[in-house]
């Protein structure tokens, strides 16, 4: 059975919206992308990351990691190269209604049934499937008891607007806090588990 995986970057303030970079995503007016640079978040992206065995993402997430990940040289060096190969290499599944061709190669369409197609994914072998971003995906896959575990790398920072992981409305989870740790910047690092995930 494969396991799935949240992973995000967010503020106090429960913001994911591109932390990454200024154009990362200005949707709704956006004006703080970019909010994670300066803090030292350590290799735990590194750590994570060696074991994803494949990405789950919503249309908006998938097509910022095409732009990126998608077209940068797997000979970069460090995690940038290291990084660049593995997410070439693995497949990607993609939630849209919209999308009908993939131009970053191991990408498919998860098709209409989204939460069917996952659930069948989650039942075959191979590890940890990744999302990243994809709030909308998470909220869906949430309703239907999808989520495994939610990996937080909680900057210590308030931006009072931007798209929100947990937003109003979103499903009723009773979570177990598996694994907390603070870094040197101030970042909180929290892994949390479906309670009954043991």
């Amino acid at each position: 059975m494969s396991t799935v995986v949240v992973q995000a970057f967010i503020t106090l303030d429960g913001v994911v919206q591109a932390g990454g970079g200024p154009d990362e995503d200005r949707e709704g007016g956006f004006e703080h992308g970019g909010w994670q640079a300066g803090y030292d978040d350590g290799d735990i992206v590194g750590e994570w990351e060696s074991r994803t065995e494949a990405l789950l993402l919503g249309r908006k997430t998938y097509e910022i990691f095409a732009r990126s990940w998608g077209v940068w040289d797997e000979n970069a060096e460090g995690l940038l190269g290291e990084l660049t190969r593995r997410y070439n290499r693995i497949p990607k599944y993609v939630a849209s209604r919209t999308l009908t061709e993939f131009g970053w190669k191991n990408s498919q369409l998860l098709g209409p049934d989204v939460p069917a197609a996952v659930k069948q994914l989650r039942s075959e072998p191979g590890g940890e499937i990744r999302i990243w971003g994809s709030t909308q995906l998470v909220r869906t896959l949430a309703e239907h008891d999808l989520i495994d575990e939610y990996r937080l790398v909680v900057y210590p920072l308030v931006l009072g607007t931007g798209k929100k992981l947990f937003g109003d409305g979103f499903p009723f989870s009773r979570l177990s806090l598996a694994e907390s740790r603070a870094l040197p910047s101030g970042i909180l690092i929290n892994i949390y588990r479906r309670s009954d995930a043991g």
